[in-house]
């Protein structure tokens, strides 16, 4: 895996390309890659740089280090909030990502290793798969801090578990193992704590394998359909379907089939 040359410079972020595939790794684990502006700045650029280039398929999002993927928000930055506007705008800035992540063309896989809490498990919740390790732990504390989750922790753990764990999560501020995440639907899979970035990565790969404009309208339709009456969901799904079916791609891949040989797809 190779650094990717960039015009930009991280100071809180590492961006690796690995031919069709992109790591991004929060690295302040000094302070278990608590979210600050910076590093939700960095992460931003990163991902707006990754999702233009044609050649990433698929995207990994990581913590460095064995303690945490993103132990919260900067809790400094926080204290240092004077008003409600000025608050609101804090939250609407997190916010902001996790719908960019969640309305990116690039599926976006969660690599979570050990803490995943506030910010960290609102941020992991924006991804489309979540893979866990074995020492990954999962909460909403924020109401320890006199807060609520600010970065869509509320509600998208409503959608995710239901309205009853999402209550149980944000109104106990308690944290939950991997195996639990896995049993209520937090996560998709478990593996052990250093099978984790190569599993995360093989998916990716995976992914990046396949057709690139049927993965980007699989997200789409799956995002945009869930929060639609079934029979607008329905059509959602027949005219995304019927648009790959005029691609290059989808003839690429029935010929390819026909012929018992590897696709060569073009993304057009």
């Amino acid at each position: 895996m190779t650094t990717a040359a960039s015009a930009t410079t991280f100071e809180t972020i590492l961006v690796e390309r690995d031919e069709h595939v992109a790591t991004v790794t929060l690295n302040r684990p000094k302070v278990l890659n608590a979210l600050n502006a910076q590093l939700l700045g960095e992460l931003r650029t990163a991902l707006e740089q990754l999702e233009v280039d044609e050649q990433i398929r698929a995207i990994v999002i990581t913590g460095a280090g064995d303690r945490a993927f993103a132990a919260g928000a900067d809790i400094g930055e926080l204290n240092a909030i004077e008003n409600a506007l000025e608050g609101a705008a804090k939250a609407k800035y997190g916010q902001d990502l996790t719908l960019f992540i969640e309305h990116m063309r690039t599926p976006v896989i969660m690599a979570i290793n050990g803490f995943a809490l506030g910010g960290g498990c609102e941020l992991a919740m924006a991804g489309d798969i979540r893979i866990a390790g074995e020492n990954a732990k999962f909460g909403q504390p924020e109401v320890n801090l006199g807060l609520i989750p600010g970065y869509g922790g509320s509600q998208r753990t409503t959608r995710l578990v239901g309205k009853g764990f999402a209550m149980f999560l944000c109104l106990s501020g308690d944290t939950i193992d991997a195996q639990m995440a896995l049993q209520v639907g937090l996560v998709e899979r478990v593996v052990a704590r250093d099978d984790l970035l190569p599993a995360a990565v093989k998916l990716a790969k995976t992914i990046a394998s396949k057709a690139p404009l049927a993965i980007q309208a699989c997200k789409r339709v799956i995002n945009e359909g869930a929060h639609l009456p079934l029979a607008d969901a329905l059509s959602l799904e027949a005219l995304n379907f019927g648009t790959l079916v005029t691609t290059e791609d989808f003839r690429e891949g029935t010929s390819a089939f026909l012929e018992k040989r590897p696709p060569n797809w073009k993304g057009k």
